[in-house]
This record gives C-alpha cells, sequence and structure tokens, in this order.
C-alpha cells in the first residue's frame, strides 16, 4: 500500500490511500480510502508507517501503549468469514452477530466461561484482539447469553444451508451419538444414563451429529441424558427428510443405532432411504452357528459378501481384520486374569478365620461388582455356597469366541449395482471421522464440557455453537494439513493399505512429516493446537508517537511459518474489521474483511 497524491486542477489535490497487486500478470492499482480531509501530519504518520518506518512524522520517538495477540483471531475469524458462516447467522450486520461471531473464535481459541470470555473481549483486560476487531470491548456477560439464545432461533436454518452446501441427493450421511457429563442438577435435560466419558454417578446429556462423508458437521441434536441411541434416529429422519429436503440418502450408523427394530419402523417404512451398519456380537455368532459362512475362507482373503434367509433383501459383508483379532486375544486375556484376581480375593474372603464372607446372598453381591466390571461372567463358572466359593473357566465359550476374533459383519440394503462390498466397508469405517470430531469436542481443544448452564435451550445453543466451532476448525485443518501432522495425500495413504479391512497406513509424505518434523518445504510442522499458539505470537501494537500525530497499530511481522500458514488458509493476518476512530479511516467497501494489510493502520469498513 502507498499514498498517492493526483493533482486536481484549480482544487486542491486528492490524497489517496492505494494498494498495488497483480492480476493476469499485470501490475493493477486500486483505491482503499480518500484521505483529502484528513491533517497534514496525519497523512505523514501514516506515510511513515506504511513504510515500515519508526516514529513519527518529525522523526520522533514513539510508544507502544498496549500488544496484544492478534494472528491468531486473524487466521480463525478470516477463515470463518471465508466460510460465510457469519453471513449464514445473519445477512445484515448486528451486535448479536457479532457477539455469537466471537464466541466462536473463542471456543477455538480458548474456551471459557461466559464471565471469562467477556473479560477477555473488555478493553480494559483484553488478552487478544477479538473484542477490538469486531467492535464488542463493552460485552457484558448477560449479552452473551442473549447471543445464545438468538443463535438458538437460527439453528434450523444455519444446519438447512451447511446441508445444502455439503450434502446432494444419494450422498451418504454420518450419524453418532454421545454424551458428557453436566455440573449441576437443575437442567431438565440432565440425567443419569450410560456414561461414555466413565464419569459413573454424574448427570449427563446426550447430542447426536450428522456429518457428510468427509467429517464436516451439518447438524445436532440434543437429548437428555437418559436417551437410549436408537431412540434418537427418527429424529434425524425427519431433519433429513423434511428440512434439508433430501429425498435419497444413505444413513451410515453403528450397530447401537440402526439396530432391527429401528429398521422395521423407522428407516424401511421411508422410501429412498438406505442405510450402513453393523451385527452385534450375538447375531454374528448366530450366523456361524447356521453355517452361514466357514472361518476358514478368511486363510486367504480378508473379506466375503454373502446373503442370509434371516436378512431378506440385505447384503451381508463379512471382514476379519488380524490386527484388531491379536488385540481383542490380548484384552481378553487381560480381563480374564484381572477378574480372577478379584475372584481369588473374594475366596480368600470366603475362606478367612476372621470375620469370614458367609450366605450366599452376600457372597453373590460381591461377585456381582467383581463381575459387572469386567463383563465377563459368561467364561466363568460359579459355585457359591453359604460357606464356600470356587470357580472355573469355561474353556468352550472362550474357545468359540476366541474363533471369532477380528471378524465383523457389516449389513445393508444398499444394491450392488450402486456400491460394492469394499465401498461398504468404506462408507462404514468413514465414522472414524464423527468420532474424531467428538474426541475433538470433549478432549482436544474445543471443550463441550463441562457445560455452565442450566437451562434446556442454552445447553442447546452451548453444544450448536460448539459444533459450528468444529466448522471451522475441519476447514482449518483441512487448509492447513502441509505444516501439520495431518495427512496431504489421501490416494497414497489408500494405496498403501492391502485391502480398505486392513488397518489405514499413513503415506510415504505423512511418514517423512513424521519422522523429520518438517515439511517438504522445510517448514516444521506441528500440530493444530501448537500451531494456533504459534500464530498468537503475531502482536498488535498500539504505537502513540510523542509529538502529537495521531495513534495507530501495527503488526509484527510473520515468521515464514506463520506467513505459509496465513497463505494455505487464503486469508491475511492484518485481514481484520476494527472500529472507525483508530486512524480515522472508512473504506467505502461492503466486505467485512479485505485481504490487504490496511487492518494495521486501522482502516474500517462499512457493513
Amino acid at each position: 500500500m502507498y499514498i498517492a497524491t493526483i493533482p486536481n486542477r484549480s482544487s486542491p489535490p486528492a490524497i489517496l490511500l492505494r494498494e498495488a497487486y497483480r492480476e493476469g500478470g499485470k501490475v493493477k492499482n486500486r483505491t482503499l480510502a480518500n484521505l483529502t480531509h484528513w491533517a497534514p501530519e496525519r497523512i505523514e504518520a501514516l506515510r511513515r508507517a506504511l513504510k515500515g518506518e519508526g516514529g513519527s512524522a518529525a522523526g520522533g520517538p514513539f510508544t507502544f501503549t498496549r500488544s496484544l495477540p492478534h494472528g491468531h483471531v486473524a487466521a480463525v475469524l478470516g477463515k470463518l468469514k471465508q466460510l460465510g458462516l457469519d453471513l449464514l447467522l445473519s445477512s445484515r450486520r448486528s451486535r448479536m452477530r457479532d457477539l455469537c461471531v466471537a464466541m466462536i473464535v473463542g471456543w477455538i481459541l480458548e474456551p471459557g466461561s461466559k464471565l471469562t470470555t467477556a473479560a477477555r473481549w473488555r478493553a480494559d483486560t483484553a488478552k487478544d484482539t477479538t473484542g477490538k476487531v469486531l467492535g464488542i470491548e463493552d460485552v457484558e456477560v448477560d449479552e452473551l447469553y442473549e447471543a445464545l439464545d438468538w443463535l438458538l432461533e437460527r439453528q434450523p436454518k444455519v444446519e438447512t444451508e451447511l446441508a445444502r452446501r455439503h450434502l446432494t441427493e444419494g450422498s451418504l450421511v454420518l450419524y453418532d451419538l454421545t454424551s458428557t457429563w453436566f455440573e449441576g442438577r437443575t437442567c431438565p435435560l440432565a440425567r443419569l444414563g450410560y456414561p461414555r466419558d466413565k464419569k459413573r454417578g454424574k448427570l449427563q446429556i446426550e447430542f447426536g451429529v450428522m456429518a457428510d462423508v468427509e467429517g464436516r458437521p451439518v447438524g445436532v441434536e440434543v437429548f437428555a441424558g437418559n436417551t437410549s441411541d436408537p431412540k434418537t434416529l427418527a429424529v434425524q429422519i425427519e431433519k433429513i427428510r423434511e428440512r434439508f429436503g433430501i429425498e435419497h440418502v444413505v444413513l451410515v450408523g453403528d450397530r447401537g443405532m440402526i439396530t432391527d427394530a429401528r429398521i422395521r419402523e423407522d428407516l424401511a417404512p421411508v422410501p429412498g432411504l438406505e442405510w450402513i451398519t453393523a451385527l452385534r456380537a450375538p447375531a454374528v455368532h448366530d450366523l456361524v452357528r447356521k453355517g452361514a459362512f466357514q472361518l476358514s475362507l478368511f486363510d486367504e482373503r480378508d473379506l466375503v459378501e454373502i446373503a442370509h434367509p434371516d436378512y431378506p433383501g440385505e447384503r451381508l459383508v463379512v471382514c476379519r481384520n488380524p490386527l484388531l483379532a491379536l488385540e481383542r486375544a490380548r484384552k481378553r486375556a487381560a480381563l480374564l486374569a484381572a477378574t480372577e484376581k478379584e475372584l481369588l480375593r473374594v475366596a480368600e474372603a470366603v475362606r478367612r478365620e476372621r470375620t469370614p464372607l458367609r450366605g450366599s446372598a452376600k457372597i453373590d453381591l460381591r461377585l456381582g461388582r467383581v463381575l459387572g466390571r469386567f463383563k465377563m461372567a459368561k467364561h466363568f463358572d460359579l459355585q457359591i455356597a453359604e460357606d464356600s466359593f470356587t470357580w472355573s473357566r469355561k474353556e468352550a465359550s472362550i474357545a468359540e469366541e476366541a474363533a471369532l476374533d477380528g471378524i465383523y459383519v457389516l449389513r445393508t440394503c444398499v444394491p450392488a449395482d450402486r456400491m460394492d462390498a469394499p465401498g461398504v466397508v468404506r462408507s462404514y469405517k468413514a465414522l472414524t471421522h464423527v468420532e474424531r470430531l467428538f474426541r475433538g469436542m470433549k478432549i482436544s481443544g474445543l471443550q463441550v464440557r463441562p457445560i455452565r448452564h442450566r437451562l434446556e435451550d442454552r445447553v442447546r445453543a452451548h453444544v450448536f455453537l460448539c459444533v459450528l466451532a468444529a466448522y471451522v476448525e475441519w476447514h482449518m485443518r483441512h487448509d492447513l494439513a502441509p505444516i501439520l501432522f495431518d495427512e496431504t495425500d489421501p490416494e497414497a495413504a489408500a494405496a498403501a493399505r492391502a485391502s480398505i479391512v486392513a488397518p489405514a497406513k499413513r503415506s510415504p509424505a505423512a511418514l517423512a512429516k513424521a519422522a523429520t518434523e518438517e515439511n517438504d518445504g522445510g517448514l516444521p510442522v506441528q500440530s493444530f493446537r501448537s500451531l494456533l499458539k504459534d500464530l498468537g505470537t503475531i502482536v498488535r501494537n498500539r504505537v502513540e508517537p510523542a509529538d502529537g500525530a495521531p495513534p495507530f497499530d501495527q503488526d509484527t511481522v510473520p515468521t515464514p511459518l506463520q506467513a505459509r500458514a496465513f497463505e494455505l488458509l487464503g486469508v491475511s493476518p492484518a485481514c481484520s474489521q476494527v472500529q472507525v476512530g483508530h486512524v480515522g479511516v472508512v473504506c467505502p467497501s461492503e466486505a467485512d474483511y479485505c485481504s490487504t494489510q490496511a487492518g494495521n493502520f486501522g482502516l474500517a469498513f462499512k457493513a
């Protein structure tokens, strides 16, 4: 950028802020702002700042009055706006939209309570430039709760648009459910249920996420904490058909989600709705007993497609993963050993001389705790009397289960002419994308928990906010993959696998990055979270010249790695929307942000 003086015949010359850029190999110029009304000293101060010269117009000293981390804010906010997520919330800028955008950005950078979040944005206690960039430096905590209510009202519209972007007729829809514990007792959604997070005795909520085949979240629904997986399916089917308006999809869910009852009652009656799921272990054992397939088939192959009269009109794809077989054998051996260790303690309690454990009811109660913990009761024969207790392993039961180690059976109604057997396996394995999304929301960074809300709608809004943050993060990870440890060549990774049933392999490029901790350009690679922290070292400094010239903002220069990150994201580290008044420039543009360095000097854009 530079300042140009344009002669104006009989009038004073026009002072314009311009930018040079290349288009089609030609150098062109465009005007960003008219500075004619500025005082000369202000123009000179900006001219010197654009040249990267320190000091004021007269060359005197200057003072840095405030320095705030800015690069990570610019990266996340720039990507959010590039995705048009702010426009999905509302086509017109408003205070509520800015607060929701800020909360999405904040949830990716540093999740926290509303009290902590508001303090992080206020002018006097700011921890980064989010408040300044979005003009919410005067935010109050109650406003954030109002913004959550405003956001929840727009959830149907936003989800419909995301589905329009990423789902089409005939596409795969991944659906899975998870839970998270709840601190408190007053929310109607908080119930005791199956604790996936292993927090026994804690109230919890359930929420199910729908995603496209690549794992981009397109919708979320919150349920009471005691809701079983299959009971959530009807709501998602209605959402796909009625709200999204998609007539034909292939719904992919795990064996606990798409059960026989749900297939009969919810899926089969809906025309155009197909599905892929897996059989539970008892059903697999039943197929083996009925001779539906021979285990010797897997001596030379790891996948076979069969049909069976118990599943009319369906295809069954039987797979055997040898590494999964080894892991199941190891885990079963460990659980059997741990169970026997506890059973031995019970037997010693029965035999001890002082205060022995007596009575079959008391012994049975003690054994119930042991067997309920390790889930190995099916493999032990227990003999309980009033004053004695012995046990033995059921070797036949253990051998029968061991014979099916690594075996799993997928079932689907998708015709073979539209999806072959490897395609069925590939589609089912895509559920790992949703599981990875859940890990990111609960463990890695987005932190859907702990839930600090008590009203039912606030809890729903909180989860929806986390999903929107996950949507932005998904796209950032995808763009930044060359400088992350993430996979960048999925085709090479797929070619490295012996078959679709075999465990996933990393491509040679990904292995090289992991070994050298550098990409092919020599830049260091790191995790997504560590890269965000690194981007946060790009600081926005508030500079006040000592001679009375107007203050201005100046960003630190990005490192090569930081510059590459912004290049991959397609946004600028200086790309930000600020309030009028830092230097006094207002660019007459309808864009919420620009790809220039204008943000360094307090340029603001009309919404």
